[in-house]
């Protein structure tokens, strides 16, 4: 059965970095176009776009322009893993942070929580 383990988030102050990781296991993820969504509080989980995605093969990451220039997906196909790098963090980017396959179809982990305040 997959699983997916996110890891890395905290409570930050604006413009501080984070890397958040996701660990997977019962399935590789290469092959894959992987993803990270977040549930900011009181709002559905963003699911049709998500923050940040790459590409399996080629390594293309797109991000939305909300986080467009501060994030940074990268993945490490031999640890199963894949990370986001997030720098010039903001208060609008507190949320519970989840990673998934693009097509959403592996079980939902239990994401990890980021907090910006100041």
């Amino acid at each position: 059965q997959v699983q997916l383990v996110e890891s890395g988030g905290g409570l930050v102050q604006p413009g501080d970095s984070l890397r958040l990781s996701c660990a997977a296991s019962g399935s590789n993820l290469d092959g894959y176009a992987i993803a990270w969504f977040r549930q900011a509080p009181g709002k559905e989980r963003e699911e049709r776009e998500g923050v940040a995605c790459m590409t399996p093969f080629d390594g293309r990451a797109q991000y939305p322009d909300s986080v467009k220039g501060r994030f940074i997906i990268s993945r490490d196909n031999a640890k199963n893993t894949v990370y986001l790098q997030m720098n010039s963090l903001k208060p609008e980017d507190t949320a519970v942070y989840y990673c998934n396959r693009r097509d959403l179809t592996y079980p939902w982990g239990q994401g990890t929580q980021v907090t910006v305040s100041s």
